[in-house]
């Protein structure tokens, strides 16, 4: 038996036009899943696609907005039309609004709310709340699937600059447990995954100067990092493609898996 073998299974990936959330969608296309890439931008969601078949794997793109139930419920009818009932869920929708950084002349007292509550709708609400309102009754239906949400480092300690980010992170952990208590006996597991520092386009510039040197927030986050390095977007793939496993992790429920170089494992 191949533990992690996804063939037969309907994975639908939210922020899969993103770089982790992409290659994520990749991984589980490999392992077998038929992938459905959701995302607003349609351009990179069609290169996602593109280079999934490439590689050998299924994939069909569906434009929608994880904010709207209406976007994601009409999705959700096409993807059963065109690939079949989703049984893997992966939440990777979510980013940083800089309105909420606090730094330089920006102080928490000054944060507009509506600054706060689009951090908020964008990290938890479209992120976790609303796709698994929308795909996870059909899941309990049928009595079987795997949700899996991305949460964040500073879900767990709170960093500097990016409260915002960080309190709707850790609302997502919450949440995924939650549901994971609620859905076990149904067939339906929820787990998370923490990653740590993976450069990408919504943190780039906080972690690299215009020259290509590091920053001084990435070499304090290096040295916090006991592997010295940051993470490379393949690197999720695997803690992924586990949980999304029926066969792999099949009593594995409520849990949070960490990829991040043990950056929650140093204190001093």
């Amino acid at each position: 038996m191949n533990l992690f073998d996804l063939k037969d299974e309907v994975a639908v990936v939210i922020g899969a036009t993103g770089v982790l959330g992409g290659k994520i969608a990749d991984g589980l296309a490999q392992a077998g899943a038929k992938v459905a890439v959701l995302g607003r931008n349609a351009e990179r969601g069609e290169a996602r696609v593109c280079e999934i078949i490439k590689q050998g794997g299924t994939a069909k793109f569906f434009s929608a907005d994880a904010i709207s139930r209406e976007s994601l419920k009409a999705a959700h009818a096409e993807i059963e039309k065109s690939l079949g009932a989703p049984t893997i869920l992966v939440n990777a929708a979510g980013g940083n609004d800089p309105k909420t950084t606090v730094a330089g002349d920006m102080k928490f007292e000054d944060i507009p709310l509506e600054a706060w509550r689009g951090s908020f709708d964008l990290n938890l609400v479209g992120g976790v709340l609303l796709p698994c309102q929308e795909f996870g009754p059909a899941m309990l239906k049928r009595g079987r699937g795997s949700i899996i949400n991305i949460a964040s480092v500073s879900a767990h300690i709170p960093l500097s600059r990016v409260v915002a980010y960080s309190s709707s992170k850790a609302a997502v952990l919450s949440l995924s447990q939650f549901l994971s208590r609620e859905w076990a006996a149904k067939g339906v597991r929820v787990n998370s995954i923490t990653p740590g520092f993976f450069p990408a386009e919504q943190n780039r510039k906080l972690l690299y100067n215009d020259d290509g040197s590091p920053t001084a927030r990435a070499q304090s986050i290096l040295g916090h990092t006991p592997m010295n390095r940051f993470g490379t977007a393949e690197e999720l793939i695997g803690a992924a493609i586990f949980l999304a496993s029926s066969k792999a992790s099949s009593f594995v429920t409520g849990t949070d898996i960490r990829v991040d170089g043990g950056f929650l494992s140093q204190t001093i």
